[in-house]
Formats: C-alpha cells, sequence, structure tokens
C-alpha cells in the first residue's frame, strides 16, 4: 500500500533536552521512556487537529505499537521529535513517530491506532479520506 503524502501542516514537531529522569542505569535514555513520548507527542498532535474534524469527542487508542531504537541518546542531548498520520488501513490509522538527535534519525516508530467513539464506547472507522480534508 502506498504511503500518505504529509503536508507540513499534519507534521507536529516538538524539542526534548534529555533530564535525569529518561536516563536508565546504562546512562541513556531509557528505551520505554521512547514509548511513553510516542503516546505523548500522538495525543498532544490530535489535540491540536482534532477541532478540525468531525471526531472531536472521540480518542485514539494504540493497537499495535513497533519501535526501532537506533541509536543511544544521553543526558542533555536535545531530541527533536516528528509525528505525522499516515494513509487509513480500514478502522486502523497508523501513525510515524521519529526521534533527531543531532539531525540523525535515532529511533524509529510505527504504531496503528483505532478511534474510539467515547459515548458509544466503540471503534468508530475514520473516513479514508479524512487526513485530505485536514489540508488547508
Amino acid at each position: 500500500m502506498s504511503k500518505y503524502f504529509i503536508g507540513m501542516n499534519l507534521v507536529y514537531e516538538k524539542q526534548i533536552k534529555v533530564t535525569e529522569e529518561h536516563i536508565d542505569q546504562n546512562n541513556h535514555v531509557n528505551n520505554v521512556q521512547y514509548v511513553h513520548w510516542v503516546e505523548e507527542v500522538a495525543a498532544e498532535h490530535w489535540n491540536l487537529l482534532k477541532q478540525k474534524t468531525e471526531y472531536v469527542n472521540d480518542a485514539w487508542m494504540l493497537l499495535d505499537h513497533h519501535i526501532r531504537y537506533k541509536k543511544q541518546v544521553y543526558l542533555n542531548d536535545m531530541i527533536t521529535v516528528k509525528t505525522y498520520p499516515q494513509t487509513p488501513e480500514g478502522a486502523k490509522q497508523p501513525r510515524k513517530v521519529e526521534f533527531y538527535c543531532n539531525n540523525e534519525l535515532v529511533v524509529d516508530s510505527s504504531t496503528l491506532w483505532v478511534l474510539f467513539d467515547t459515548e458509544a464506547k466503540k471503534i468508530k472507522r475514520v473516513e479514508t479520506n479524512w487526513l485530505e480534508k485536514l489540508k488547508i
């Protein structure tokens, strides 16, 4: 399946300075910390986008998560996190989250999410072209 071309308005970017709380016993960013950041940055991005959709009261639930650690990051390093949605796959919404340090990709994450209707308490299928509607 071809991947969705993402316009700049669908890419969310954030800077994170590595602090003591992010470091593990091996003196680098704990791998579990990246998983936390993946969920955090996805939620932040959704909070910025949802007002432009018909899914304002719905929430994304993480269904599947794949992460590849390419290089270690250490105390006081500055990480740039970039995330963006990809082409929906039926009821599943793929999302990429990439972590860069010194302009080098250090962690690469691919996730699958499902939209959860918080009132009906069930999964909701998004329109195939819902991302197109967000491009302005």
